[in-house]
């Protein structure tokens, strides 16, 4: 009996031991998941705002218009994009809404394309927030003195600084006039140092306007992710106006670069916790009707023009529309494509060239050879630094010659990996990565032969008395001409006119006796 008191007394303590044991493991597991788990940040919801929006296809109307937004300047819209400013000197061009803009939080994601031929670019790209319609001024193609706020896509070196392409974000009360010589630097709310001129894909930029808050995030155009994004500034504690027009305007200078915007769009942010308003509620039920009414009078007459024309086109029945249009996968070949054929060009119209000036030089190289081996056999003793100079310019030239021949086969080759990768595009495997390899191949190997050629025109510059044929001095004319044979010719010359003169008289006398 004792024995089995003693067991349940030994069970008792074992059993209680290993709660106490389980109860602290999950207390402690407990406490480190609440403060290991980072806390959850709500996204605010995104509403779609159409008429503070653009994007292709069928950007703009028939008569050149954007449906909700109006343009100015040297701005052309076109049915994929808008192309603020052309690649010409001292252009101007805008695009703005029609309406204010009255969301409390927006975010607006842009997408553009800036290129250009020249090394620099001039003078950028600009999106605007103000009260009034910038519709043309100096500051990016738009009005100076603005209320509100500007995030300039700035791509020339005003200050010499060495510190563009960069994106600046600058605001301004209406009364402060742009610090154009400093690149904006003084007036800068927030900054980041970012190349978005020539980029493969087309540059993105989110900028969002958030509790106060002005974040601007950048996708650098290297890669087609559209998500691909990352941070370039910040400026907490911003108090923009309560209603606002949004704009894009772009300017170019001495240099030019066309500045094209391929889409803008436009989204209102709510809070958690604030359910946005349905559509339904914002459009009152009188014209929701008169709208709905006129919809199915539209479909109508469109179902009955579908039916005439399937009358009197019975061929083409049953063909998809979407087959009429590119698609975007389709221009990106045709574009690849079209690229690779201008370098094909590009390289034929050098590999002339280059031949060009390989005649001249065996042509110039056989000439001194001859001239060489014509005066070897009786050289003088004064000639000789002359032969000495000429052998350093056959010498050069021979150089020359083998430098040519080996750029010669360098364009072969890049002949050769433009056509494979053409052969790649027939094929359909274009757009891929081993095309945008070919295509990199090809301009690292382009780079190498022009910095051979910068170095061997260098080289001839350096060294131009080397290349300097001096002629030999003409010998001394010996003066044969006598001071009575001088006077000897002067009068037998004077004789003989003489008697010409006494000739032509008596001819003409003779001729006057038959009138």
């Amino acid at each position: 009996m004792a024995v089995s008191t003693a067991r349940r007394r030994a069970h008792t303590a074992y059993v209680w031991i290993l709660t106490l044991l389980a109860t602290l493991i999950s207390h402690y597991c407990v406490a480190d998941v609440d403060t290991g788990s980072p806390v959850s940040v709500e996204v605010p919801h995104r509403r779609f705002e159409y008429k503070y929006s653009f994007k292709g296809p069928h950007l703009s109307q028939s008569d050149g218009s954007i449906p909700f937004w109006i343009h100015t300047g040297n701005a052309i819209p076109s049915s994929d994009q808008v192309r603020i400013t052309p690649s010409l000197r001292s252009q101007r061009g805008s695009v703005w809404t029609k309406n204010k803009v009255s969301f409390q939080s927006w975010e607006a994601e842009v997408t553009f394309r800036v290129s250009g031929r020249g090394r620099m670019g001039a003078d950028g790209l600009a999106f605007w927030f103000t009260t009034e319609q910038g519709l043309d001024g100096p500051v990016y193609g738009a009005a100076d003195k603005w209320n509100g706020f500007g995030v300039f896509f700035d791509s020339f070196d005003n200050d010499g600084k060495k510190n563009n392409p960069a994106i600046i974000v600058v605001g301004n009360n209406g009364n402060l006039v742009y610090d154009h010589q400093n690149d904006g630097t003084t007036q800068a709310l927030g900054t980041c140092l970012r190349d978005f001129r020539n980029k493969p894909y087309p540059v993105r930029a989110k900028i969002t306007y958030y509790k106060k808050t002005l974040t601007v995030m950048i996708n650098n155009g290297f890669t087609p992710d559209k998500e691909d994004y990352e941070f370039c500034t910040k400026v907490d504690n911003m108090v923009i106006p309560r209603e606002g027009f949004l704009g894009i305007s772009a300017a170019t200078g001495g240099l030019a670069d066309d500045h094209d915007v391929l889409s803008f769009l436009l989204f209102s942010l709510t809070e958690p916790g604030q359910e946005p308003p349905p559509p339904e509620s914002e459009i009152p039920k009188e014209e929701k009707d008169k709208y709905q009414e006129e919809f199915q009078n539209f479909q109508q007459e469109l179902d009955k023009k579908k039916e005439e024309f399937q009358k009197e086109h019975p061929d083409v029945q049953g063909e998809p529309i979407e087959d009429l249009y590119e698609s975007v996968n389709d221009r990106e070949i045709r574009q690849v494509f079209e690229g690779q054929n201008r370098i094909h060009l590009e390289i034929k119209q050098l590999h002339r060239q280059l031949g060009m000036i390989l005649d001249e030089q065996r042509r110039y190289v056989s000439v001194i050879t001859d001239e060489v081996s014509k005066r070897g056999t009786n050289a003088e003793s004064g000639q000789l630094e002359s032969n000495t100079q000429l052998s350093s310019v056959i010498a050069t030239q021979q150089e020359v010659l083998r430098n040519l021949n080996e750029f010669r086969n360098s364009f072969y080759e890049s002949l050769k990996q433009i056509g494979s990768s053409q052969q790649q595009v027939n094929t359909g495997g274009m757009g891929n990565y081993e095309s945008l390899q070919h295509f990199n191949d090809i301009k690292e190997h382009l780079h190498l032969v022009k910095r051979d050629v910068d170095h061997l025109v260098q080289k001839s510059v350096q060294n131009p008395a080397e290349k300097a044929v001096k002629c030999p001095d003409p010998p001394p004319v010996p003066a044969c001409l006598s001071t009575m044979h001088f006077i000897i010719f002067i009068v037998i010359q004077s004789v003989v006119f003489f008697c010409y003169i006494m000739y032509k008289s008596q001819q003409e006398a003779a001729a006057k006796k038959f009138f």
